[in-house]
């Protein structure tokens, strides 16, 4: 019995320890992420769209949320407040955005109150209307792209939204792997534990028969 009782202490700690881990590691990987972005991550689009959005895995809250749109000079196209609906932070652009590369940096309040930001960018072939540049076809319907649904590619972007880049958090398989271990650490302790209490019960029924 005296083997028994350090084990099963031990078996004790190990769970205690086990949930303690656990317990305090969970809400570190809850924080809300980015599913996707409009448009979409490296998409390529016909003219700068009218606005962005982010659509988010929870509701953000809408204190101290920012997104900037800027062009390839620096210049930020950004109008207005972020609008945020539901899951979806979105932000109009100033009419008249010219052609080339965009990089979108958004930063919002998580619905648990933890910072969290992120980029993606996107290129427009042809300036908005109202800059002045041209490249539009004379008699095309096309204008500034309109995000019909957050989260949604514009046209002539891919057809499936890209997660936009440092927003998803990785899963956590440190965790699986911790768990797995303290697992098979309980279940040896478990059948050692066994062993012993049949050694001691062998040993006991010999005394007895002397």
């Amino acid at each position: 019995m005296r083997f028994i009782r350090p084990l099963l202490r031990a078996l004790i700690g190990a769970l205690l320890f086990t949930a303690a881990v656990l317990a305090a590691a969970a809400p570190a990987s809850a924080h809300d992420a980015a599913e996707s972005s409009s448009p979409a991550q490296g998409s390529t689009v016909a003219t700068p769209p009218e606005k962005v959005s982010v659509t988010f895995n929870k509701d953000p809250l809408a204190l101290g949320s920012q997104i900037q749109v800027k062009d390839a000079a620096g210049t930020n196209w950004a109008e207005g407040p972020v609008e945020i609906v539901d899951n979806v932070a979105s932000q109009k652009l100033r009419p008249g955005a010219p052609a080339g590369e965009f990089t979108v940096v958004w930063r919002v309040v998580s619905s648990d109150s933890h910072p969290i930001e992120g980029t993606f960018t996107f290129t427009a072939t042809a300036a908005a209307p109202g800059s002045g540049a041209t490249g539009s076809t004379p008699g095309s319907s096309t204008t500034a792209g309109e995000v019909p649904t957050a989260g949604t590619a514009q046209p002539g972007t891919t057809s499936a939204p890209v997660p936009a880049p440092d927003a998803s958090e990785p899963f956590p398989w440190s965790l699986v792997l911790f768990a797995g271990t303290a697992l098979g650490i309980l279940v040896a302790l478990g059948v050692l534990a066994k062993r012993n209490l049949k050694s001691g019960d062998s040993g006991a029924d010999a005394g007895e028969e002397q």
